[in-house]
């Protein structure tokens, strides 16, 4: 029976991977600081006989130590996340994000364990060749502009696991996450899908910011998380970098329209300037597409699951929290 060691298994890709891991018969653990995590995501396995949870920071070592020593596999999922996270805690995540990579990588490296780092589309940079390809140069804006640090932040991740690999052998692989959605993800970060489906139940304006003209692809978790999944299976995937989302690409603002129509919502769509949502000089991609033949071509896998029917899981979900009093 392999055993997994989830980091940042309370948040909202993480829960689903433990999910999926389970019913393939994985014995699973999960750390967690729950600073975004929430244990009511883990209510569907926090009772079955093959699952256990820690609640702690990755940088503890000592406790990292141990269960690391008694797994298989790390699946690396805990980070600072949300941009709006990004640009009211710079310090937390940039700390959060290299430090506890630092952490799980040493201790990876003293138990000769698997490590899965999850990465992010952020470290395109404003890249402008499309579909981004995962060995395509990345182009960052100025430092004194704090939403880069979470890009960059990322890219050391990638560059220090890489080093472990090339130094010690260290068995890595590198997944880069494409806009993520889902049942679960709550918008109180940035995250845009959630904080339409809640201000479109709820028929409040819909806040677009930018021009909402900025092109994204949303990949359902499910998908994602069987993605995840089979690189980890896969022995050629070992040193390698793979992109995981959706092709689909939308527009910002006809993702709010899609949300509001589906929801049978009467809010208006509102057009807010950056510098009103986040702060002066804000800087955003125009663009963001992944190239997906490497990781299809790897594990045969590719999305399945339309935003349509992404979004009516969503707006399910999120009208079963407010029923019951969620937020």
């Amino acid at each position: 029976m392999t055993h997994a060691l989830i980091t940042g298994g309370a948040g909202f890709i993480g829960s689903h991977l433990a999910e999926r891991l389970l019913e393939h018969g994985y014995q699973v653990t999960i750390i967690d600081n729950l600073s975004t995590g929430r244990i009511k995501n883990l209510a569907a396995i926090e009772h079955h006989p093959k699952f256990r949870t820690a609640i702690e920071d990755i940088r503890n070592i000592h406790v990292m130590d141990r269960l690391v020593s008694e797994c298989d596999v790390i699946f690396h999922l805990a980070a600072a996340v949300g941009v709006q996270r990004i640009i009211s805690e710079p310090i937390e995540t940039i700390e959060t994000n290299i430090g506890g990579s630092e952490v799980v990588l040493k201790t990876a490296r003293r138990y000769r364990k698997k490590v899965l780092i999850a990465s992010t589309s952020e470290v395109y940079g404003k890249g402008v060749r499309f579909p981004f390809h995962e060995d395509d140069d990345s182009v960052l804006g100025a430092t004194t502009r704090s939403r880069w640090s979470y890009a960059a932040s990322k890219a050391i991740d990638e560059f220090l696991a890489l080093a472990y690999l090339k130094e010690t052998g260290l068995p890595v692989v590198i997944f880069r996450l494409f806009n993520t959605v889902g049942p679960r993800q709550h918008g109180q970060y940035g995250m845009v899908l959630p904080r339409f489906v809640k201000w479109a139940i709820n028929n409040e304006p819909i806040m677009v910011y930018g021009d909402g003209q900025q092109q994204r692809c949303f990949a359902n978790v499910n998908d994602v998380v069987h993605a995840i999944h089979l690189l980890s299976e896969a022995p050629d995937a070992i040193g390698q970098v793979f992109n995981i989302g959706s092709s689909e690409e939308v527009s910002i603002y006809e993702l709010a329209d899609r949300v509001r129509q589906r929801a049978g919502s009467s809010s208006e769509i509102k057009v807010i300037p950056y510098e009103e949502a986040y702060e002066a000089g804000f800087e955003d991609f125009r663009r963001r597409v992944p190239a997906l033949d490497k990781i299809c071509g790897l594990v045969e896998w590719k999305p399945t699951t339309s935003l349509d029917d992404t979004i009516d899981q969503i707006i399910a979900y999120h009208r079963e929290e407010k029923a019951h009093g969620g937020n």
